[in-house]
């Protein structure tokens, strides 16, 4: 699910875009066959008050973990998202340990330094410590990215445990053409720092990463568009192993897209924006489905 543009986006200064005016044509198409007038898009709120953003992007990490609660990706208490906090930037909010990501409210969240210790948040103050040594060392090392998701779903884990990339066997895949890192490592529950520093330098400045033997690991400029990609390379997960499987019973192998167009469906699929356009959805329906308690 993307945005209904040709080809590309532009972002424009209120956090609003449309498609681009020189997204290319079909061949053989002229630009009034090609293009259909859209309205603009919406986009990402903007805050002169970071106190007001601050609450706001709390608000959406809450309902963020309602997400994943309610599509499965929590076993036990595995599992973490994080906000960079836009106060102050070298903190960051997290689910505490222990508490279910389909009851996690906005009060609940928990602030973390860059040290590792809890300086504000709900009850229970109980930091996991593989959030701290993987987000932590992400956030350090990618100025860009203001949320990271990482869980233990059952497609991503699967497939992690192959030891290998990808294919781009789908329009949905196309997302993470060149934009998907692999781990291939495994060392245990992640506690030590250099670990989440090897994890964080893996991914560069890629939106995901597979770890090996252990699950999908998603970054986004906003909530939103890690949520989603989350999401997405699940399924894309949970297709390439369904593929594969019903291919090499009959003796074939799966028709892979080619890196020219594979690029150019990037573009429309695999954006920044294309990511939090595409997680809109989900966040106004677990709004409606919880009646907003999440905000609590």
């Amino acid at each position: 699910m993307a945005p209904p543009t040709a080809t590309s986006t532009e972002t424009r200064s209120n956090g609003d875009y449309r498609p681009s005016a020189k997204a290319p044509l079909e061949p053989g198409l002229s630009e009034s066959q090609a293009k259909v007038q859209m309205p603009k898009f919406p986009g990402p709120p903007t805050f002169e008050d970071k106190y007001q953003e601050r609450e706001y992007l709390k608000g959406r990490l809450a309902a963020a973990f309602r997400i994943f609660g309610k599509y499965g990706f929590d076993e036990g208490v595995a599992g973490h998202i994080t906000l960079r906090d836009p106060v102050d930037p070298t903190t960051f909010w997290v689910n505490p340990f222990g508490v279910a990501f389909s009851l996690i409210k906005k009060s609940d969240l928990i602030q973390v330094d860059h040290s590792g210790k809890i300086i504000a948040g709900g009850d229970v103050k109980l930091l996991n410590a593989a959030a701290f040594m993987i987000h932590g060392a992400v956030h350090e090392a990618r100025p860009d990215v203001n949320c990271a998701a990482h869980s233990h779903s059952i497609y991503g884990r699967s497939f992690c445990s192959l030891g290998r990339n990808l294919d781009t066997i789908t329009q949905d895949a196309c997302a993470f053409h060149d934009d998907l890192a692999l781990y291939s490592s495994f060392n245990g529950i992640v506690l030590a720092e250099k670990e989440g520093k090897e994890i964080a330098r893996c991914l560069g400045d890629k939106k995901a990463a597979l770890l090996q033997n252990h699950g999908l690991l998603t970054v986004g400029q906003t909530i939103e568009a890690a949520v989603f990609w989350f999401m997405s390379l699940e399924k894309c997960c949970h297709a390439q192993l369904i593929a594969d499987a019903a291919a090499g019973g009959r003796g074939h192998e799966t028709v892979k897209i080619n890196d020219e167009d594979a690029a150019f469906t990037y573009k429309t699929v695999g954006t920044p924006m294309a990511g939090w356009f595409s997680a809109k959805p989900l966040f106004d329906v677990i709004a409606k489905e919880t009646n907003e308690d999440y905000l609590l």
